[in-house]
């Protein structure tokens, strides 16, 4: 049994040991050993997949790709737009009325926090790159690595041509108006016409509001012929295929198109099923919505407001080459009749994952927030932070009250453990002399160690409760500061002006370590001494690796190792046993 638990402990050990230096690899910039390298950003038009993809060129009422737009006529020249809200700066570009670009004016870059790190800079004289605070960019009609937009436009039911009716290659006019929210000015409008292509016109109405990540998209489809017409409504989002690097141990939250139904509930699409034609999308439906996600940020296009609930739609995914992707939704309209308009009111959500905001807006549009593998504890251990936060008002006084309940609620628990540890302190020095006495009869020794502890009630794994208890807590903590946006940049006390960032002073690591080191000291000391060595090693190792887990979880274990103490201290104290380092072995007969 000891040699099992020995080779464990030395796997665990060796694992951390990889582990660690493979995340210093990642941190300096280096590719990991374990882990793929997300794919090029920079594969050109050649290498692009030839043929068919799902909804693009050859399928019946195909969206228009790049490679139509090029092959037909060369277009008029567009104008960019720009409009200013007190969220947004939005760029919509003429040709298709296209929103091109979105800065997101409430949030900044990541930018690294001052800290230890510049203070030996400092000390060195090495000089330290000054960062700007610059507004996220949401939306970018920039490079293949930055490309982002949505998009819509008409679609000719029969297919006859590209580009039969008005879609987001054609150039359109924009009415004049206002382009930026003046104070005391809640709406805002931005209206966009398109030449009548094939009887049909096509006017897109941008619909601005103060304070609000929805931008409301109204359009409109003009019949000016003398005929009747049978046109479709698609609303798209296009975006580049570059997936962020693994943020902490191989983990990452998810990026990419998203797709819910009520009959498929809701559906992440990864760009290489795209690329191999193995996107798994829904069937006709009469609701659900289409999505583009990545990490904190979201933009979605909805359909469910009223008096279009229930029209049908389709959904298509494509990729368009050059590592740009597309997710759309189509939208059956109803004959037009000439001289009729048909208007379908819709809203383009663009903005953070805030949970509770998104819940309300769509069925299942929360679910866009990716909680990895743990989502079954981390929702709820996110909404009881934010019920906390509610009431403390830090998100950082949060975690240490999350802390400080679940101790409540697993008290008796640990409890338990904490008087097992404690019984096998007790008992050390007898398990020393057995094993001391019959180390040459190991199947001996563990029966006389095993009626040691029968004959004192105690559970040798017993102390492994608080840590099977803690792990997937923490986990599932990690996956919440992870991918919380509320969390992103939340100060706490002092130093820390970022819980989802590493401690920029190693204070809170530094007081982990020392913490984990003082458990260790209590605990009793494993009767192998290699076993007893690895258990102060092991701390010290793993105090390495929280130098890069965010303050916020780092609080969490300093939070929960100092509770631990106190009540290990306390049944210690009750048993009438006192805090000493572990008895030394017995010498052997003979020797002084």
């Amino acid at each position: 049994m000891n040699d099992i638990r020995r080779t464990i402990l030395l796997v665990v050990f060796m694992a951390s040991l990889a582990v660690l230096f493979d995340h210093w690899q990642v941190y300096n910039g280096r590719k990991s050993f374990f882990l793929p390298s997300p794919p090029d950003a920079t594969v050109s038009a050649a290498q692009a997949p030839s043929g068919p993809v799902p909804g693009g060129a050859g399928s019946p009422a195909a969206v228009p790709s790049p490679a139509q737009s090029a092959a037909a006529a060369p277009a008029a020249a567009s104008e960019k737009v720009t409009v200013a809200t007190d969220v947004f700066r939005a760029v919509i570009d003429t040709q298709g009325g296209t929103l091109s670009r979105l800065e997101l004016l409430k949030y900044t870059e990541d930018t690294p926090q001052s800290g230890l790190v510049d203070f030996v800079k400092r000390l060195f004289g090495q000089p330290i790159e000054k960062s700007e605070n610059r507004q996220i960019t949401l939306m970018e009609d920039g490079s293949a690595a930055t490309a982002y937009a949505a998009q819509t436009g008409l679609l000719d039911p029969a297919n006859r041509a590209a580009h039969f009716f008005p879609d987001h290659f054609s150039v359109m006019s924009v009415q004049p108006g206002p382009r930026a929210l003046a104070n005391g000015q809640d709406t805002l409008d931005v209206t966009l016409e398109s030449p009548v292509v094939n009887g049909l016109k096509y006017i897109k109405t941008y619909h601005f509001r103060r304070g609000d990540y929805i931008i409301g998209v109204s359009h409109q489809v003009v019949n000016v012929g003398s005929q009747p017409a049978d046109a479709q409504l698609y609303l798209q989002i296009q975006r580049h295929g570059v997936v962020p690097q693994n943020h902490m141990l191989g983990t990452s939250t998810f990026t990419g198109p998203a797709v819910y139904t009520d009959d498929k509930k809701f559906h992440k699409v990864a760009f290489t099923d795209i690329s191999k034609n193995k996107a798994d999308l829904p069937s006709s439906s009469d609701n659900g919505w289409i999505a583009m996600v990545q990490h904190y940020f979201v933009s979605a296009w909805l359909l469910d407001v009223p008096g279009h609930t229930g029209l049908k739609r389709d959904f298509r995914a494509a990729d368009l080459g050059n590592n740009q992707y597309s997710i759309a939704m189509v939208l059956h309209l109803p004959p037009i009749a000439a001289g009729a308009t048909e208007t379908v009111q819709s809203k383009l959500y663009a903005g953070p994952e805030e949970e509770k905001k998104l819940e309300a807006l769509a069925p299942g549009l929360e679910l866009v927030k990716d909680y990895g593998i743990f989502a079954i504890i981390s929702k709820p251990l996110y909404w009881l932070m934010y019920w906390l936060h509610g009431v403390l008002g830090n998100w950082g006084w949060s975690i240490v009250a999350v802390v400080v309940l679940l101790k409540l609620v697993f008290f008796w628990l640990n409890a338990k453990a904490y008087s097992s540890m404690a019984r096998m302190k007790a008992v050390n020095p007898r398990v020393m002399e057995v094993r001391e006495r019959l180390k040459d009869k190991p199947q001996e020794m563990q029966k006389e160690m095993m009626r040691i502890y029968r004959e004192e009630k105690i559970n040798p794994i017993g102390g492994c409760l608080p840590i099977a208890i803690q792990i997937p807590v923490f986990i599932a903590l990690y996956w919440v500061l992870l991918s919380s946006v509320e969390m992103r940049q939340a100060p706490w006390i002092g130093w820390i002006h970022d819980l989802s960032s590493p401690d920029p002073w190693f204070i809170l690591p530094a007081l982990m370590t020392i913490s984990s080191l003082f458990q260790t000291w209590l605990n009793p000391a494993p009767p192998d001494p290699m076993q007893a060595k690895l258990m102060w090693i092991m701390p010290l190792v793993f105090s390495v690796m929280f130098l890069f887990f965010p303050a916020g979880l780092v609080l969490y274990w300093v939070t929960n190792n100092i509770l631990s103490i106190a009540q290990q201290w306390l049944i210690n104290s009750r048993l009438g046993l006192h805090a000493a380092k572990p008895p030394k072995q017995p010498s052997k007969p003979g020797k002084a």
